[in-house]
């Protein structure tokens, strides 16, 4: 298998990994400090550049930014964040119904701050018990069954189904709190989302085990309609991933979503199962492989510089070194490396800038350069969803008139 003279493509995404100069590393940023020889060497034979994978105007979300990496223009296919995390859980909304994100999160005793928008990270088993749990209690207690209900996804991160009327209600991303003072739903709905997240610490104070002590509700949407990617590129494609939201984009689009039973979402996730899972589908004949791991965003959440240096250094070490020796191995390539937003670890959320990218052909020579914020500051910056395109060397697909 492999080694076929096709082309083989590879899109890597360490998710949040742009950041800003950070003190604590003499005015570097974690990319810039961060030991990537693997990297080093990669930027120095391919191309670097800057791509906007927020565009204006749209929230600096992970769905917004992977929706680009994936050639999907945001402005066109995004209605909302929760929805697509649904994909991931096989659940397709039904007309009227929208999907919100169901974080499990630790407020402070007076419930007015929030110490940890992940709650502690918890064991999704466990938090898959807290779910069912308030599925039971809650659904009650705003308008009987079937009116909202709660589904269990990964670790802290899960899904509230309710009517459309709450659609255009505003909500806050927990992550966009952390270390601050609650800003609460306002707007069509508030009262009763309130009302939900107030009555969750009920529910929740009966399981020794969380440290979670809410629900929070947010990212709310009405279900996507992407075009199938095979039909939209003219090739077949995989993915791995630990982040239910990434996962849903894969499900959306038709990809072949490949599970690794170590990946996690956390700084202990799987590196070389991912790697070895993206080398093992393109050599069994899938054409492109999307390798996407999470740690660099949550050490951004947490404000965590160490733990984001080493996150890098994992990259580097556990999956880009013997990823480029596997695809030697297997023929010509092409390799695109891209952050979906920057999460900088002085401000524990994410930003709108562009991020740096860095394309590589495995037989052509690029321009070289240094892959870093600092490094791509005077390149021209492009739409992040003309990065696929370009790792395709293939036209963007025309929007429908």
């Amino acid at each position: 298998m492999g080694d076929d003279g096709l082309m083989k493509y590879v899109v890597c995404v360490p998710d949040g990994c742009s950041d800003h100069p950070v003190p604590e590393l003499d005015g570097l940023t974690p990319l810039q400090a961060a030991h990537t020889p693997n990297l080093d060497a990669l930027a120095a034979r391919g191309r670097v550049g800057r791509a906007a994978v927020i565009p204006e105007g749209m929230p600096p979300g992970s769905d917004v930014g992977n929706m680009s990496l994936l050639g999907y223009d945001p402005r066109r296919f995004h209605t909302g964040r929760a929805p697509i995390e649904a994909a991931a859980l096989g659940m397709r909304l039904a007309a009227g119904q929208i999907a919100f994100r169901a974080n499990l999160v630790t407020l402070n005793e007076a419930a007015d701050e929030m110490v940890d928008f992940a709650g502690g990270h918890p064991d999704s088993d466990v938090a898959a018990k807290a779910m069912a749990a308030l599925d039971e209690r809650i659904g009650a207690m705003v308008g009987g069954a079937g009116n909202v209900s709660f589904h269990p996804g990964v670790q802290y991160r899960h899904i509230m189904c309710a009517a459309a009327d709450w659609l255009n209600a505003e909500c806050v991303p927990p992550h966009d709190l952390s270390g601050k003072a609650l800003v609460w739903p306002t707007g069509p709905g508030s009262a009763e989302l309130r009302a939900i997240m107030e009555a969750s610490a009920e529910v929740l104070a009966d399981f020794d085990d969380l440290a979670a002590t809410h629900v929070w509700l947010w990212g709310q949407g009405t279900q996507p309609v992407l075009e199938n990617f095979t039909e939209r590129w003219g090739v077949s494609a995989g993915m791995v991933t630990a982040v239910d939201l990434v996962r849903g984009l894969g499900v959306l689009s038709g990809m072949d979503v490949v599970e690794v039973p170590g990946a996690t979402g956390w700084y202990d996730t799987d590196y070389e199962g991912k790697r070895d899972a993206a080398l093992a589908a393109l050599a069994a004949g899938t054409d492109l492989f999307v390798i996407h791991v999470e740690a660099t965003d949550e050490a951004g959440h947490a404000g965590d510089v160490a733990a984001k240096v080493e996150a890098l250094e994992n990259w580097d070490r556990r999956i880009l070194a013997d990823l480029v020796v596997g695809l030697d191995a297997q023929g010509p390539w092409r390799l695109l490396l891209s952050p979906d937003h920057p999460t900088p670890v002085a401000l524990k959320t994410h930003t709108t800038e562009p991020v740096p990218y860095l394309l590589v052909d495995s037989a052509v020579d690029g321009p070289g350069g240094v892959y870093s914020e600092a490094g791509v500051a005077d390149e021209p910056i492009i739409p992040g969803h003309q990065l696929m395109a370009d790792l395709l060397e293939a036209p963007t697909p025309e929007v429908p008139a």
